[in-house]
């Protein structure tokens, strides 16, 4: 499913005009990204829990020459899947 797939399926269930899904699926995650840039989570009971997580710098290497690189260090968002949602995939 793709974002427009996803404002299809919001503005059928919730009984919205597609504009208005559209407006409701952009705000939503929109609040996600402001929240984790600021080092912040979301938590959705019953569907999962966003979060920022800090990946320590490493030593890697260039796959086409082989040479040692440096990775420096970064904040990269994660998500952990929630009960409800465990099992309405299984």
């Amino acid at each position: 499913m793709n974002k427009g797939e996803l404002v299809d399926a919001v503005a059928s269930s919730a009984g919205l005009s597609r504009a208005d899904a559209a407006k409701a699926v952009d705000a939503t995650l929109e609040a996600v990204q402001r929240t984790l840039s600021q080092g912040g989570g979301v938590s959705l009971v019953g569907f999962g829990t966003f979060s920022v997580k800090a990946r320590a710098a490493r030593m890697g290497r260039n796959p086409r020459t082989g040479e040692a690189i440096h990775i420096k260090a970064s904040n990269v968002p994660g998500f952990k899947a929630g009960k409800g949602l465990k099992d309405a995939v299984n």
